[in-house]
C-alpha cells in the first residue's frame, strides 16, 4: 500500500466514523436503534451502494467481529453493578443453557418443517439466532427504565450465552456428523466453567494490581483496565475455555472493585465500545450483497416469527420455572431477546467452513436480524409500560466517584435527574454521614458554595467530599434521598449512617 492510498483509506474511514457518530444523535432521537443505521451506512457504501466497494471476505470480517464483540463485552462488564446482576444470576445462567438448548430446538424445527431448510442449516440457524446481543443489549435497556431485577437478568443473559451458542454454531458446522447432545453439554459446561474461572482470577488479579500499583499517569489507568479484559479474553480461550465468558466476568471484577480513575475507566471503555460497535456494523453491512435478500426475505420472516412468538417465550418461561418471577417480567423479557451483529458475525461461522448453504445462511440471518430489530426495539419502552414494568429507580440518580488519593478521600459528582425526589430538598435535610459534605452545587451553568438552606433541584450538579471511611455510607444516604426524598429513613428506603452532619 502507498502513502497515497493509505491518506485515501484513511480519509474514508474518518469519513465513515463522522457520519456514524452523527448518526447516534439521529438514532437517539427517532428511536431506531442505531445498529441498522451503522448497517445501512455500509451497505451504501458496499455492493450495490453508492460506492459500490466489493467485500467478501468472511474469515476477516470473523475476526474483526470477534475483536469487537470482546471490546463491546468488556464495555458491558464494567458498567455492570454487582448489586443489580448478583440476584439475577441464577435466572441468567439458566436462560444461557436450558434456555438457548430450547429456542435453538423449536427454532430450528420451524426452519426445517415451514421453510424446508436442511437438518444441518436448520440447527445452524437456529443456533446462531439464539444468543441475544450485548452491544444491542447494553445500548438499548440503559435507555429503558426498567426494573433492576429485568435489567440485570437480560444484561448478564447476554453476556453468558454467546459461550454455549459459540459452541453449538462451530459443532454444526464442522464437517461429518455432529456429535451426542451429551458430548456438546459436557463441552459447554468445561468451556463455561473455565472461561469463569480464569475471568474471575484475571479481574482480582487485576484490580489488586491497579490498587497496589501506582502508575506514572492517570491515562493509563483505563488503558491497563482494557490490557486485562483482552488478557483474560486470550488465556480463557487458549485454555479451550470461553473467551467471551472469561472478558465479561473480569470487566465485571473490574468495574465492581473501586479502581481508581473509574469513571475514566468506564468512560474511555465506552468510547471504545462505541467505535467496535460502528465498526463492527459497517463491516457487516458491506459483506452483505443487498439484492440477494430478496430471495430469502419471506424465510427470514417465518424463522423470525417462530424465534420470536414461540421459541424465545417458551425457552424464558421454561427456564424460569424454578425462579419466583413475575409473569408480566418474564413477558418483557420474552420481548427483550434482542439480537444484533452477534448473530451476523456468527453465521460467518458455516461460510469460513464451507458448509453448504452457508450463503443462504447469512442471507436469512441478516435479515432476521434487521426486521425484527426493527420491530422489537421501538417497541419495547411501549411494553414496558403496557404492563406497568416503569421502574421507580428511573429517578436513580447518577453518581460518579473520582479517589482523592493523598486525602484519603473521595470526590463525588452528584447529578439530580428530572423526576429525582432530590427536588425541593434542602441541603441541610440530606443528612449526610459526619465527613461528608457539599462543596459545590452546579446550576443552570453557573457554580456556587451552597448552604445548609439551599434547596436542591432538578437538574442540580452536586460536588461532594467524603472521606474513605463513609464514603459508600454517602452515596447510599444520596441515593435513599433521591428515591424517597428528605423521609426517606420514615418511609423504609435505605441510606442510615451513624453520626449525621447537620
Amino acid at each position: 500500500m502507498t502513502v497515497h492510498q493509505l491518506n485515501e483509506l484513511l480519509l474514508i474511514c474518518s469519513l465513515v466514523l463522522l457520519i456514524a457518530v452523527a448518526a447516534v444523535r439521529i438514532s437517539s432521537r427517532s428511536g431506531l436503534p442505531s445498529l441498522l443505521l451503522y448497517l445501512g451506512i455500509g451497505i451504501a457504501i458496499g455492493q450495490d451502494g453508492i460506492f459500490d466497494v466489493k467485500f467478501d471476505d468472511a474469515r476477516l470480517t470473523q475476526v474483526i467481529g470477534y475483536a469487537a464483540l470482546v471490546v463491546i463485552l468488556a464495555e458491558g462488564g464494567l458498567g455492570t453493578k454487582w448489586k443489580e446482576i448478583k440476584p439475577a444470576l441464577p435466572a441468567a445462567v439458566v436462560l444461557s443453557t436450558v434456555g438457548v438448548a430450547v429456542s435453538v430446538g423449536i427454532t430450528a424445527a420451524g426452519a426445517h418443517y415451514l421453510v424446508g431448510l436442511e437438518w444441518r442449516q436448520a440447527l445452524i440457524v437456529g443456533a446462531v439466532v439464539s444468543s441475544t446481543d450485548a452491544a444491542a443489549v447494553f445500548s438499548v435497556l440503559r435507555k429503558v427504565p426498567l426494573p433492576s431485577r429485568v435489567t440485570g437478568v437480560l444484561e448478564a443473559e447476554s453476556g453468558f450465552n454467546d459461550a454455549p451458542v459459540v459452541i453449538l454454531v462451530v459443532a454444526f458446522s464442522t464437517a461429518g456428523p455432529v456429535d451426542d447432545w451429551y458430548v456438546l453439554v459436557g463441552k459447554i459446561a468445561l468451556e463455561l466453567a473455565i472461561g469463569a474461572s480464569i475471568g474471575i482470577a484475571a479481574g482480582w488479579l487485576g484490580a489488586y494490581g491497579l490498587r497496589h500499583v501506582a502508575l506514572p499517569a492517570s491515562g493509563l489507568y483505563p488503558i491497563a483496565v482494557m490490557a486485562i479484559a483482552v488478557v483474560a479474553y486470550a488465556a480463557g480461550a487458549m485454555a479451550h475455555g470461553s473467551g467471551f465468558l472469561a472478558v465479561y466476568l473480569a470487566s465485571m471484577v473490574l468495574g465492581n472493585s473501586r479502581l481508581p480513575h473509574a469513571p475514566a475507566n468506564r468512560g474511555f471503555a465506552e468510547g471504545l465500545g462505541w467505535i467496535a460497535q460502528i465498526g463492527m456494523f459497517v463491516l457487516l453491512g458491506l459483506l452483505v450483497t443487498p439484492h440477494e435478500l430478496t430471495e430469502d426475505f419471506w424465510t427470514a420472516v417465518v424463522v423470525g416469527l417462530v424465534l420470536t412468538m414461540v421459541a424465545r417465550p417458551l425457552s424464558v418461561f421454561v427456564s424460569l420455572l424454578p425462579v419466583p418471577i413475575p409473569w408480566r417480567e418474564q413477558v418483557l423479557m420474552s420481548w427483550a431477546g434482542l439480537r444484533g451483529a452477534v448473530p451476523i458475525i456468527l453465521a460467518t461461522i458455516p461460510t469460513v467452513a464451507g458448509i453448504e448453504g452457508s450463503d443462504r445462511i447469512f442471507n436469512i440471518v441478516f435479515v432476521l436480524v434487521v426486521v425484527y430489530t426493527l420491530v422489537q426495539g421501538p417497541t419495547l419502552p411501549w411494553l414496558a409500560k403496557a404492563l406497568h414494568l416503569r421502574s421507580a429507580d428511573a429517578a436513580d440518580l447518577g453518581i460518579e466517584s473520582a479517589p482523592l488519593e493523598r486525602l484519603r478521600g473521595h470526590l463525588l459528582s452528584v447529578a439530580i435527574p428530572e423526576e429525582s425526589r432530590m427536588h425541593g430538598v434542602e441541603v441541610a435535610e440530606l443528612r449526610l454521614p459526619a465527613g461528608a459534605a457539599v462543596t459545590l452545587v452546579v446550576r443552570d451553568g453557573k457554580s456556587f458554595v451552597p448552604l445548609p438552606s439551599t434547596v436542591l433541584r432538578r437538574g442540580d450538579e452536586l460536588l461532594v467530599v467524603a472521606t474513605d471511611p463513609v464514603r459508600d455510607a454517602a452515596e447510599r444516604r444520596l441515593r435513599a434521598v433521591g428515591q424517597g426524598g428528605k423521609l426517606a429513613d420514615w418511609l423504609g428506603t435505605g441510606g442510615n449512617a451513624e453520626g449525621r452532619s447537620g
